[in-house]
């Protein structure tokens, strides 16, 4: 019996290739706001500049709402576990 809670409570093992996808996102990100920093006299943008375009309107507004509320439940609502709690016997 005591094998099957110990089982229970470990933390759920994650895909390395999960990990990759996330970091592939931020690299990109941060390549993007890079480039837009470094051209700053060209037309491309940098990520605050394309947010201020989309929150320029009220729908815009709502749709990265949305989006964050979203994101924060599923990044730290979803899986999240009470740090303090003991293991459930």
């Amino acid at each position: 019996m005591r094998a099957a809670s110990e089982n229970a409570a470990r933390m759920p093992e994650h895909p390395f290739l999960g990990y990759l996808v996330w970091a592939a996102l931020l690299g990109a990100l941060f390549v993007w706001e890079a480039i837009g920093l470094a051209r700053a006299g060209d037309s491309f943008p940098t990520f605050s500049q394309a947010l201020d375009a989309l929150m320029r309107y009220q729908l815009g507004r709502w749709v990265l709402f949305a989006a964050w509320l979203w994101l924060g439940w599923h990044a730290f609502v979803r899986g999240w576990h009470f740090l303090l709690r003991g293991p459930v016997e």
